[in-house]
Order: C-alpha cells, then structure tokens, then sequence
C-alpha cells in the first residue's frame, strides 16, 4: 500500500521509476558510508585517546598491564593464559578446570566469568596469523575499540531508521562522544563484560527498530529477523546480566503488544527469539541455571501461555476493553507464579546477592553484612549526582530529550485512548497526519528510554545503558518532520504552512544544534587528544618485579581484591581472593581478607590467612588511609559495623 501511494505521488510529480531508484540508492549509500565512517572515527578517536592517556606504546610489557585494573586485570590475565597454552583446546580445558587462580579452590572460569569473549579474542589472534604483526595486548583492545565503533554504527542507523535522514545518526553520535563520561565505561575498564557486550545490543535494538515498522518489504524484514536473532543470543552469552537488559525490552514490547500498537506476530516472534537465545545460552554456558530462574524466561512463557486470550482483545467493544487490563493482569501473576516457581525447584545460587542488594537499595531490608553494604557504597550503586544532569543540560541533550519524549508520550497517549475507543490504526502514517504516536518502533524507544531511566535514576551505573538511547532519541526528534507535524498539529498553525514548517525545522534545527556543540566541544575533545597524560605508578611496577625475581613460585598472596587481579595478570601467582561478586564463596573469601584491616585480633587474622594458605599479606595505604567521600563508607567502618565494634567515625 505504501509502496503503491509513493509511486502515484512520484507520477504525479513527473518522476520516474529510475530517479527514484538512483536517488534512494544515493541516500542510501551515502548514510551507510556516514554511519560507517561515524564508527571508525570513533574507534581511532579511543585508540588515540588511549594512547595519549597511558603512552601505551612507550611502555615495557609489565607498566602496560599495570594498566588493567581490578576485574580487567583478571580477564586479561585468562586471555594471556589461553594464549600461552600449547593448544586452544588444552586451554579451554584448563580455564574449566582451573586451580591455579584462586587457592584451595577449583573453577570454572569459562562459566563463572563469562570468558567467552576472551576465547573469541584468542581463536582470532592465533587463526589470522597476528602472532608475526601484532602484539597480543595490541590486538585484544584492538578488538574492544572496533566493538566501540560498531556501537556508535548501530545507533547512528536507529536513529536513520527511525528518522528517515541520517542527519539524526550524525548528531546522534556527535552527543554520545560528546558526554562520553555518562555514555561508556571504555576510559575505566576496556576488558569489561558491558564493553563486549552492548555493541551487540546496540546491533539488536537497530533490527529491531527495523523489524517494527510498518512499511517494510519482505527481504528487508527477514534480514531484520535473523540480525535480531543472531545478536540477541551474542549479547546473551557475552555478559552474565544480560537477561535482565532483555527483560526491561520484552516489558517494553509486551505493553507495545498490550495497547495494540505493534503487529502481534512479530511481537511474539521476538519472543520466540528470546525462549532460543535462552535455552541455547543455558546449553553452551555449562547449563547455566541463572538462565533458567532469570525473569526474562517468566515474562516470555507467561506472555505465550497468554496469547490465546490476547487474540480476542481487539475488537472495540467493552468487554475487549475490559479484557485488555484483565490481560496485563493475568501476564503478570504467571510471570511472577512461573519465577517463583523454578526459583523453588531448580537448584540456582547465582545473582541471590543481587536480589538481596535490591530489597536492602528499596528500604525492605537492613543489613550490617560487610559485603552488602560495601557494594551499597559504590559510587556506580549510587543515584546519579546533579553533576550528571548538568553535563546533560550543557551539551543540550537533556533539554531536547525531554521535548522529544514530551511530544511522543502525549501523541502515544492519545493513540491508546482512540484505540480503546476502538478506532483502527491507519495502515500507513503520512506526515500531514502528525500522528507520530502510532509508528510502533517509535512507540517502542519511548517505552524502552523510560524503563531504563527509571533504573538510572536509582543507580548511576545504569546511566551507560540509558544516556546512549538518550542521544539516539533526542537525534530522531529533532530531525523528524513527523514530530515537528504532530506539535504543529496540537498548536493549529495557520499563519504558516505546517508541512513546509515541519521539513525547514526537521533541517535547521540539528544544522544549529550541530554547529553549536562544534564550537563548544570540539576545541576541547583535540585538546584532549593532543594533551600527553601521565599514567605511572612506581609503586606497584616495584612491588610486581619483587613478586616475580623473589618470590617462590608456590606463594600465595593475600590482599584486596583489585590488587590481587593485578598480581595475577602481571606476575601469574596465586591469590586468595578475586574482585567478582558474583560467587558466594569468593565474596566471602573477600570479607575474610579485608578483616586484616578492623579491629579483630592478631590471632583471628592469622588463622583467617592460614585457612587460605596465605604466605603473603599485602596492606595498603589507601585503604588504611581512606577518606571516602560518603560517610561511614570505609572499609574500616563497615568491618566495625559487621563485627559489632565502635566505628572510629562515629566517635568523631
């Protein structure tokens, strides 16, 4: 139908099938070479930036390692290690089986740190033949920048697709590298399991943006569906927590589905996506039974057990209303029966901690356990501070945000209300309708951005998942001349024609937008690439070279957990603890070795270090030292609160 009314519109206009044809493969070509473009500047950009921060080039082998920090250093560590090993399959085997990490203890690490983006990173490395061209440590953050450039490719095309120009997915990207800060971790952490893992995301959310639209042709939908397919389940098995970003995304499409706002049969084949994605993740990750009690599997099988009362919703009538709330309701109670349910009969000890920490963050609980509150007191476990909203606000992202999403939740709101009044949508949407509620992909985004906000605005680390949706949607609105329709629609502009309004500020808006944010910020990103920094930490590079010309190869070391990351990836001994939470016996093992810092006994201490066959104790100054910036967050402090002792700072 879609495809039919353009032809007669470009006849009327006297425009032939080939100028159209040329002209779409113009556009076409030139915003494919845009968003590609966007990503490998991208990628060049934190490849410098890396370079320039750490002189990582200029530097020996051990100050380069130094570099990787806390959980970093220990996925870099396995990396190294998978390398070294005389063959891929002799490494595998020895990472599942390994007891040369942690002492006294056997792990899986393939399965209990997701390490499967290291294994990809080897297989790569050895089967190119990069071991003559390129240094190992060259080529895995190689890898990670590229994955970056991908990221900022896929948002650039949702913001194209949803958009029509790719005006949007060049303003979209100039945002996201312009609040870096709030945007990714990569400046922190390059090996972390979020830096693999969301460019996959990113790739998902583009196809499915696809996926949804209305006006699309059948090989172009297909090709959405297998994209959709293929980086659901990559995302699935590159980071422990991503069941729970698909489930925020299946609630978002479950009440896209709930108003009628999407065709219900793709709905449920992102359905059918996520129950393969699950049960293939469950099968390759060491019948992984988080993936089983993980509430994404709920929803989904709730919503499929479901489906044949939501094929009667949609009549109009008063019963189908009713029906509708009857509907979200009875989706919910099977949700939540389901996942109590497996948590009772299938044997599951991950994330338990995490549940915990959620009802301690909401006030339903109290706790004096160290580890509990330790992690209370991350910075990334925070709510965001006022310096967030403030970087927002200067780049002029969160002003046009919250105008975009304005416009889309009051257009959205008044399509609900015409739908339970039983009016149909229209099979094709055109701009003089300024009727931007009714495009499902768009419905989606908005869902989607507000779910995730909510999460940022209680935890700060959270805001990596959301500031980058953020740029994404505030690009498309002002770039869509059906958001500047459907405003013009509300305000009833006479004086001047709306549609030609709508197209000149679809256009001039971004065009004053992007030459603003060019001669504020980009002065300043070239100097921070021209500005050589100085990463150099004489302390540990001395302690490392003592561990490796003194040290028995049979010692054991004991300490906090980032630094016993760093001992293990620079010097290879064993330690006794390793910063990961999301192991029961390792994050008491933690606990136990932080006690060398309260106010128990020499003796307690002592027998706490032998049970681990400690040699070496490593106390820092920083920790002894500490002054946090939240009060009553030292580590001094919350060991006194979990071993009942007066807290020093409470006598002060």
């Amino acid at each position: 139908m879609a495809s039919e009314e353009r032809n007669k519109e470009n006849a009327k206009l006297g425009r032939s099938p080939k100028y159209m044809l040329i002209q779409r493969f113009a556009k076409l070509f030139f915003g494919c070479l845009a968003a590609v473009t966007s990503g490998m500047m991208y990628a060049v950009y934190l490849s410098t930036y890396h370079e320039r921060k750490f002189w990582f080039s200029s530097r020996q082998e051990l100050e380069r390692e130094i570099t990787f920090q806390g959980d970093s250093a220990i996925y870099y560590s396995f990396y190294k290690e998978l390398l070294k090993a005389p063959s891929f399959e002799r490494g595998v085997y020895e990472l599942t089986h390994n007891n040369k990490t942690v002492s006294l203890k056997t792990i899986n690490a393939v399965q209990q740190m997701t390490l499967y983006p290291e294994l990809i990173a080897s297989v790569l490395y050895q089967a190119s033949g990069s071991e003559e061209v390129i240094e190992p440590v060259y080529f895995y953050i190689g890898i990670v920048f590229g994955l970056q450039g991908i990221y900022v490719t896929a948002l650039f095309v949702t913001s194209w697709v949803m958009s029509g120009t790719w005006l949007a997915g060049m303003l979209t990207v100039a945002w996201f590298i312009i609040n870096r800060t709030d945007t990714t971790r990569i400046d922190y952490s390059i090996p972390s399991r979020e830096n693999w893992a969301l460019p996959y995301f990113a790739c998902q959310v583009a196809a499915l943006t696809g996926y949804l639209k209305k006006t699309l042709n059948c090989s172009a939908e297909k090709f959405c569906y297998l994209l959709v397919s293929a980086s659901t389940y990559t995302f699935m098995m590159m980071w422990e927590y991503s069941h729970y970003l698909l489930f925020v995304q299946a609630v978002s499409l479950f009440l896209l589905d709930s108003f009628a706002l999407a065709q219900t049969e793709k709905v449920h084949e992102v359905y059918k996506i996520y129950l393969f994605s699950l049960f293939l993740g469950y099968l390759l990750q060491f019948e992984n039974s988080a993936l089983l009690v993980s509430p994404l599997l709920s929803l989904v099988a709730a919503l499929m057990l479901s489906k044949c009362l939501q094929m009667n919703m949609k009549k109009g009538t008063f019963m189908s209303r009713l029906l509708k709330i009857m509907y979200i309701y009875l989706v919910l109670t099977i949700t939540v029966t389901l996942n109590f349910l497996l948590k009772m009969f299938v044997p599951h000890k991950e994330n338990e901690h995490l549940l915990k920490f959620i009802e301690v963050k909401l006030g339903l609980n109290t706790t004096k356990n160290f580890t509990m509150n330790w992690l209370l007191c991350q910075e990334s476990l925070q709510a965001p501070s006022q310096d967030f909203f403030l970087r927002l606000t200067q780049s002029s992202l969160l002003p046009f945000y919250i105008l975009v999403l304005i416009i889309c939740l009051f257009s959205v709101t008044q399509v609900i209300f015409r739908r339970i009044c039983g009016e149909p949508l229209k099979e094709t949407v055109k701009l003089e309708d300024g009727r931007i509620g009714e495009r499902p992909e768009i419905v989606y985004h908005v869902i989607h951005t507000i779910l995730l906000g909510c999460l940022a605005m209680c935890l700060e680390g959270m805001k990596y998942l959301w500031t980058p949706y953020v740029c994404m949607l505030a690009a498309f609105g002002v770039c869509s001349p059906e958001l500047w329709m459907t405003l013009f629609k509300w305000l009833r502009l006479k004086a001047v024609h709306p549609i030609l309004l709508a197209l000149i500020l679809s256009m001039a808006v971004p065009t004053i937008i992007g030459f603003s944010l060019w001669k504020e910020f980009f002065p300043r990103i070239m100097t921070e690439l021209s500005e050589l920094q100085e990463f150099y930490d004489p302390d540990t590079v001395e302690l490392m070279t003592w561990i490796k010309r003194q040290a028995p190869v049979a010692a054991v070391f004991a300490g906090s957990p980032q630094l016993m990351g760093v001992i293990k990836l620079c010097t290879g001994w064993m330690v006794s603890s390793l910063p990961l939470y999301n192991d029961d016996d390792l994050l008491k093992r933690n606990e136990n070795i932080y006690q060398i810092y309260s106010k128990r006994s020499a003796e307690d201490i002592y027998k706490i270090l032998t049970s681990y066959k400690a040699n070496f104790l490593i106390i820092e100054d920083s920790i002894c030292n500490e002054v946090g910036p939240v009060r009553g967050c030292r580590v001094k402090d919350l060991l006194d609160i979990a071993n009942g002792h007066v807290s020093n700072s409470k006598k002060k």
